[in-house]
C-alpha cells in the first residue's frame, strides 16, 4: 500500500525571507540606529525594540501559536511598519539568535532571521527589507550567509579546493534562503567588472541574491563539480543559476546558463532576466521559515491605533464570552442544588429523617427517593 506524502507549503508570494550573520560586535546597536534614523526621517511608520521577555509577556495577553513566542536563543525581537506605495503596508520582524546556541560548528557572529510580508504580493521594486534594518553600508557586516559565511552585497570567489567546492554547492543548494548564481572570469577582470553583476538588480531582489565567482582557471573544475553535484554546468566566460535541492519544478539547466557574461561594469540584461525568472519560481517554505512566518503574523507587537481598538474590542468579546459561560454554569449548579434540596426535604419530611412510604406508588407517581436520585444525577450533569 502506497503511503501519500503531504505536499511542502510554499513560500508565499506575499512574505520576503530572509537570513544570515553579523559578524560585528554590536549588531543590534546597529539596527536600532538605523531604525531611528528612517523613522525621524519618515520612510518607516514606526518601530520596536523588545526583549525576548517583552514579546513573550506582550503576546501572552492572547491565543497564538506555539511558534510565535521567542526561543531561549534569542537576543532582540525588532518589529518595524513601512508603506513601499500608497495604500501597501509591510509589517516585517527581525530576530537576532546566539548563533552558538543554535549551531554546533561553533560559527562566529550574531544570526539573524527576517520575515516581511505585505498586503498584496511582493514587487522586486520595492526597498529591500534588509536595509530598514541593517544600514545599507559595506563597512558593516551584517550581510554573512549562515552556509559558508557568503555574503549578499559582493562577489564570493569558488574555493580552490575540489572538495570544498562540492560542499560548498550541496550547502548552497540545500540549506541557503537565497538564490545563487555562479560567474566564469573568462580572464582577471578590472575593477569595475570586479563589482557584484547583481547590483542591478531591483532592491528587494538584489538582497536575495548570492553571486560567485570563478577565475580563468576554475573553467574545468568548477564546470565539473557543478554536473556532478547539481547535474548543471557552467560555459567559459558565462554564468549559470544554480538550482536548488531537490530542483524546483520548471528549472532547466540550459534555460538558465547565460554563455556570455562581460565584466566590464555594465548591465548584464540576459543574465538579470534569469535571475528573476528564477526568483520567481515557487519555493518550499522550510521548518525555520515557516516558524519566522508564524511568529510574524501572530506575535505581531507594533500595532496602529486602529489595530489598538480592534483588540481591546477582541478581548472585551473574549470576556464577555467567558463571563456569560460562567454565569450560565453557575445557575445551572444553582438550580441543581436546589432541585435536590427540595428533593430531599421531600423524602425526609423536612427533620432530616426518612420517612417510609404508607402505599407503593403507583406507575404515574415518583417515590421520593427517585426524586432524590434524579435531582443528584442533574446535579452530576448539570448540562442536562
Amino acid at each position: 500500500m502506497s503511503k501519500t506524502s503531504t505536499p511542502s507549503p510554499l513560500v508565499p508570494d506575499t512574505a520576503w525571507l530572509g537570513r544570515g550573520r553579523h559578524l560585528g560586535p554590536e549588531p543590534e546597536q546597529d539596527v536600532r540606529r538605523n531604525l531611528i534614523a528612517l523613522e525621524a526621517a519618515g520612510v518607516l511608520d514606526g518601530f520596536l525594540d523588545l526583549d525576548p521577555v517583552e514579546a513573550a509577556r506582550s503576546t501572552a495577553l492572547h491565543p497564538r501559536d506555539e511558534d510565535s513566542v521567542p526561543g531561549p536563543a534569542t537576543r532582540r525581537l525588532f518589529e518595524a511598519r513601512w508603506r513601499p506605495v500608497d495604500g501597501v503596508t509591510v509589517r516585517a520582524q527581525l530576530t537576532t539568535y546566539d548563533v552558538e546556541a543554535r549551531r554546533k560548528d561553533g560559527a562566529p557572529g550574531v544570526g539573524w532571521v527576517l520575515a516581511a510580508e505585505a498586503e498584496q504580493a511582493w514587487d522586486p521594486r520595492w526597498p529591500s527589507p534588509l536595509t530598514m534594518f541593517w544600514p545599507d553600508s559595506d563597512s558593516i557586516p551584517w550581510d554573512h550567509d549562515t552556509v559558508a559565511g557568503l555574503r549578499l552585497r559582493a562577489p564570493n570567489p569558488l574555493p580552490k579546493d575540489d572538495d570544498e567546492l562540492r560542499h560548498l554547492l550541496r550547502d548552497c543548494a540545500k540549506q541557503s534562503w537565497y538564490v545563487h548564481v555562479v560567474v566564469h572570469e573568462a580572464m582577471t577582470p578590472d575593477a569595475r567588472g570586479q563589482r557584484p553583476v547583481t547590483a542591478y538588480l531591483p532592491p528587494s531582489l538584489r538582497h536575495r541574491v548570492i553571486e560567485h565567482r570563478a577565475t580563468p582557471e576554475q573553467a574545468q573544475i568548477a564546470d565539473f563539480a557543478l554536473r556532478r553535484e547539481l547535474k548543471s554546468g557552467m560555459p567559459r566566460g558565462g554564468a549559470v543559476v544554480l538550482p536548488t535541492s531537490p530542483p524546483p519544478p520548471g528549472y532547466d539547466a540550459d534555460h538558465f546558463t547565460v554563455r556570455n557574461v562581460f565584466l566590464d561594469g555594465s548591465e548584464q540584461t540576459e543574465l538579470l532576466a534569469r535571475i528573476a525568472e528564477f526568483a520567481a519560481i515557487p519555493r518550499p517554505l522550510s521548518a525555520e521559515a515557516e516558524q519566522a512566518l508564524t511568529r510574524l503574523r501572530k506575535g505581531w507587537h507594533l500595532l496602529t491605533p486602529d489595530e489598538e481598538l480592534a483588540h481591546a474590542q477582541d478581548m472585551v468579546g473574549r470576556y464577555a464570552e467567558a463571563l456569560d459561560a460562567m454565569t450560565r454554569s453557575r445557575d445551572l449548579y444553582r438550580e441543581a442544588a436546589e432541585a435536590a434540596q427540595a428533593a430531599l426535604a421531600e423524602a425526609t419530611g423536612g427533620d432530616g429523617l426518612p420517612r417510609p412510604s404508607t402505599a407503593s406508588p403507583g406507575k404515574g407517581e415518583a417515590s421520593p427517593l427517585s426524586a432524590l436520585t434524579k435531582a443528584f444525577g442533574r446535579f452530576r450533569d448539570p448540562g442536562k
